[in-house]
């Protein structure tokens, strides 16, 4: 089985802004400092889901998505589903900023601070494409059972297509 969602990194020019997960219980992401973004719903396309997911989680409207990746995560919470997971980054926004979430607490975080903030190790790798503006990618994460990393695989796709 596949679930698809969506990975958005909001870019106010300065930082991204991040979501420190603390608020929901059983959370997988617990004590994590993660993007915005969800699982699409039914029909959605993943540039609707990518919308609905950053207004839900910070009250702004995200006016423009720039894809930069897509990323598979192979039987990620070890429930025999894999997850695909757009990967965007949002430099055009509008609205205002409610950094109380349901989820956790929104704060926007320099961009030399980004890989300093706990997060999944796999995070650290995949932000610095985003921050370096690498070509689009397609990447594969995988975990053990205790959230560590076990491998990982990128093919970058732009002029030439190149695996590391």
């Amino acid at each position: 089985m596949a679930k698809l969602a969506t990975i958005c990194y909001i870019d106010n020019g300065e930082g991204f802004l991040l979501l420190y997960r603390n608020k929901k219980a059983n959370d997988i992401h617990e004590g994590k400092w993660i993007s915005v973004g969800g699982k699409f719903e039914l029909g959605e396309t993943p540039e609707a889901c990518a919308i609905r997911e950053i207004k839900e989680e910070t009250g702004l409207t995200a006016t423009n998505l720039d894809l930069k990746g897509i990323i598979t995560f192979p039987n990620f919470q070890h429930d025999g589903e894999d997850w695909y997971s757009f990967v965007y980054r949002v430099r055009e926004f509008t609205g205002q900023l409610n950094k109380d979430s349901d989820e956790g607490r929104l704060e926007w975080i320099p961009y030399n601070q980004i890989l300093d903030m706990p997060t999944w190790e796999g995070d650290y790798i995949y932000l610095r494409w985003i921050l370096e503006d690498a070509p689009f990618f397609s990447a594969q994460f995988t975990y053990d059972e205790a959230e560590n990393l076990v491998d990982h695989s990128v093919v970058f796709h732009g002029n030439e297509t190149k695996e590391v």
